[in-house]
């Protein structure tokens, strides 16, 4: 493959997770598609980051339902990555002759694209991953890497002791060199949480993938191969610490939390921000959302296309969604095309994509606590149909069959 200009750095963002734990949302589109915040999508995050940080090359791994999320990055245009030089690509699993073979961890997921990343011929490569939500400036973790001449550089976020086992921990010397990884420890050393954002020095890890592909007994994974046996070789890897807004919403309840923090303005979360850090999106021209005279509208997020004739608090309404006379939304998502019919109540859930909800429906309880750490909220997965009158208890989850 003929080589391109030389890119510094060369981002590569893994977005071919099946997302199990978003169960029906999930069911047909891949995680990173999944809609967010009203207008956006959880992929629009990174590649976001990628362009405010300066990074303008970005292969993006797909595999479990890539349709919609292919469509939905086309050619990079909202993100300002439609460029001759550069720019964003989506790479399939590698097929060889007349099969494909299927990723099978984030380490073989890039190996298979070594002839991508060769061809810029880049001195670093970050690696992303496409379900979490944040807002964060790679060139200066870049600066970091460089600074500290590290072999890899991990981006750590410290959570709450009581949480750490929760993670892959990354135990650091004062000055932030890594000296052990532990993957979900039961007696955490330490609440420096792995991201899962890593900087490279490409020369290195181009070795080491090549190594781990070699070895029949790894499971082809950063966090289990690459990084301890950087580690065990006595090689150079340093902690990032990113001190931001930032959650993994891989969880019904995570995804519903990092939702409504945007609706707390001390969440440390803002999506607009300045033409320095806010997030871009792909959406169809959708006409001024409606708000009707007989609505009430507290605390909420109303997109472009939506039309609004009942009370909404503490939620969000996504672009073109409808939501009845009579009805009542709180502290819930309406994702994009949903249909809220008149006098239905929605509390504390999650409605899907062009779902329909009947009059007089009943979508979820009012909560007031999460029960071990995860909150009970309702969903109603895309294009399901709740007749009138129906009902969804707190923490159910209903098909598109459902009737």
């Amino acid at each position: 493959m003929a080589s391109r200009k030389n890119k510094e750095c060369v981002a590569m963002l893994l977005a071919g997770g099946q997302g199990t734990r978003l169960g029906v949302l999930t069911r047909k589109v891949a995680k990173p598609a999944v809609p967010f915040g009203g207008k956006y999508r959880i992929i629009d995050f990174p590649l976001s980051n990628c362009i405010n940080s300066g990074i303008d090359t970005i292969g993006v791994l797909t595999q479990y339902q890539p349709f919609e999320l292919n469509q939905y990055i086309g050619n990079g245009q909202p993100w300002d990555l439609d460029r001759l030089s550069g720019g964003v690509y989506v790479l399939p699993p590698y097929q060889k002759g007349k099969s494909g073979e299927w990723y099978k961890g984030t380490a073989n997921a890039i190996y298979q694209n070594i002839n991508f990343i060769d061809r810029f011929n880049p001195e670093y490569v970050l690696i992303l991953s496409g379900d979490h939500i944040y807002k964060m400036d790679y060139a200066e973790m870049l600066s970091a890497h460089k600074k500290t001449k590290a072999d890899c550089t991990i981006a750590v976020f410290k959570v709450p002791m009581e949480e750490a086992s929760r993670f892959g921990i990354m135990n650091t010397t004062e000055d932030g060199k890594v000296y052990e990884f532990e993957e979900k420890p039961k007696k955490p050393k330490s609440n420096n949480a792995s991201m899962g954002i890593y900087i490279f020095t490409w020369s290195v890890l181009r070795k080491y993938l090549i190594d781990d592909e070699a070895n029949k007994k790894s499971e082809n994974d950063f966090g289990k191969n690459i990084i301890p046996n950087m580690l065990n070789d006595g090689l150079s890897l340093y902690a990032y610490n990113f001190s931001g807004y930032w959650k993994d919403v891989g969880t019904i309840s995570s995804l519903w939390e990092s939702n409504m923090d945007l609706l707390d303005e001390n969440s440390g979360i803002d999506i607009a921000g300045d033409g320095s850090n806010r997030i871009y999106a792909r959406n169809s021209a959708e006409p001024p959302h409606f708000i009707s005279s007989s609505a009430v509208v507290q605390n909420s997020i109303v997109s472009e296309g939506a039309v609004v004739k009942g009370e909404v608090k503490d939620s969000i309404i996504s672009h073109s969604a409808t939501i009845g006379a009579g009805a009542r939304i709180f502290n819930s998502i309406i994702l994009p095309g949903a249909e809220i019919g008149n006098g239905a109540d929605v509390f504390f859930s999650i409605v899907g994509e062009k779902a329909s909800v009947g009059a007089g429906a009943k979508i979820g309880e009012m909560l007031n606590a999460p029960v071990n750490g995860e909150w009970e909220i309702a969903v109603v997965g895309p294009n399901a149909v709740v007749a009138d009158g129906g009902v969804v208890k707190k923490g159910e989850m209903i098909e598109e069959s459902a009737k």
